[in-house]
C-alpha cells in the first residue's frame, strides 16, 4: 500500500479521492493553477503544489509539472481523476518511467477505449449496435457532407475527455460551422487533442451505462446499471441504481 498519492485533478473529484485517501490512511497530495488557489480540494490535502498560472494546457495537462510536485513530495503513485491526464496513455506510461505508481487502467486499455472514436470501431468490430457517426473529422466541409448524410440533429463530439466537455448539438448547417471550431478550441485546452467526430443525436433518449471494475489480475466483475439520464449542459447531475424501467432480460444483456 502506499503512504502517499498525488491527486492530479482538482475540484469534487480530487476531494472524493482525499477522503478516500484518508480513510485507507493514506496521505493526500494536491496540485492546483493559481485560479484555484482557494479551492476546497486544496484546503483539505495534506500538502498542496501550485502548478502555475490559469490555464489547463499549462497546469493539470503539464506532465512535466505534475511528475515534479509527486517527487518533490514524495508521493509514491498518482491517481489521475476524471478528464484531464486520465485518458492519456503516454502519461500512464511516464510515470512507469519516473518510478511512480499510475492508479488506473493499463496504457493499452487507455488508448483502445480512451479515445471515443476508436471505442466506436472496436464495438462496432464487435458486432454492437451503434448510432450512426463518423471517424475523424479532416475539417469543415467534410463535418458538413457527413452531417447531410447521417441526418440533423447530430452531435459535434470531441474524441478525448469526458465530463460533457466538447460536445455540441448541432440541428443544422449553420450551427455546425459555428460549433466546429469552438468544439476543437475546447478539445485542444482541456484534452491537448483536437480530434473530432460525429454522431446522430437521439431525442429524449435514457442514458443507462454499466461500470466494469478489474484488479489487473484477470478478475473483472460488473458494477451493476444506472441511469444517467439526468444532465446539464451533457454533464450527469444524478446516477441512479439500480436503473427504473430496466427488466431482467435487458439487465442481463447489457
Amino acid at each position: 500500500m502506499f503512504d502517499k498519492v498525488l491527486i492530479a485533478n482538482r475540484g469534487a473529484i480530487a476531494c472524493r479521492i482525499t477522503r478516500t485517501l484518508r480513510n485507507m490512511s493514506v496521505s493526500p497530495v494536491a496540485v492546483y493553477s493559481q485560479a484555484d488557489a482557494h479551492s476546497l480540494h486544496v484546503a483539505v490535502a495534506d500538502q498542496a503544489v501550485l502548478l502555475g498560472e490559469s490555464l489547463a494546457t499549462d497546469t493539470y495537462l503539464d506532465t512535466g509539472r505534475i511528475f515534479d510536485a509527486a517527487q518533490r513530495t514524495g508521493a509514491q503513485a498518482i491517481h489521475h481523476g476524471y478528464g484531464f491526464l486520465s485518458e492519456n496513455a503516454a502519461f500512464a506510461e511516464e510515470c512507469v518511467a519516473h518510478g511512480i505508481a499510475f492508479i488506473g487502467p493499463e496504457p493499452q486499455h487507455i488508448r483502445d477505449f480512451g479515445l471515443k472514436h476508436t471505442a466506436r470501431k472496436l464495438a462496432e468490430a464487435s458486432g454492437m449496435p451503434l448510432l450512426p457517426g463518423t471517424g475523424l473529422l479532416d475539417d469543415l466541409d467534410q463535418a458538413l457532407h457527413e452531417a447531410e448524410v447521417i441526418g440533423y440533429p447530430v452531435m459535434l463530439k470531441s474524441t478525448a475527455g469526458g465530463g460533457g466537455i466538447g460536445m455540441q448539438l448541432c440541428d443544422n448547417a449553420t450551427a455546425l460551422t459555428e460549433a466546429f471550431d469552438s468544439v476543437r478550441r475546447l478539445s485542444r485546452n482541456n484534452f491537448s487533442n483536437t480530434g473530432m467526430f460525429l454522431e446522430k443525436y437521439v431525442q429524449n433518449a435514457r442514458h443507462v451505462e454499466v461500470q466494469i471494475f478489474g484488479d489487473g489480475a484477470g478478475k473483472v466483475i460488473a458494477l451493476g446499471e444506472r441511469d444517467c439520464s439526468l444532465q446539464r449542459r451533457n454533464q450527469k447531475v444524478i446516477e441512479e441504481t439500480p436503473a427504473p424501467g430496466i427488466d431482467a432480460a435487458l439487465r442481463a444483456r447489457m
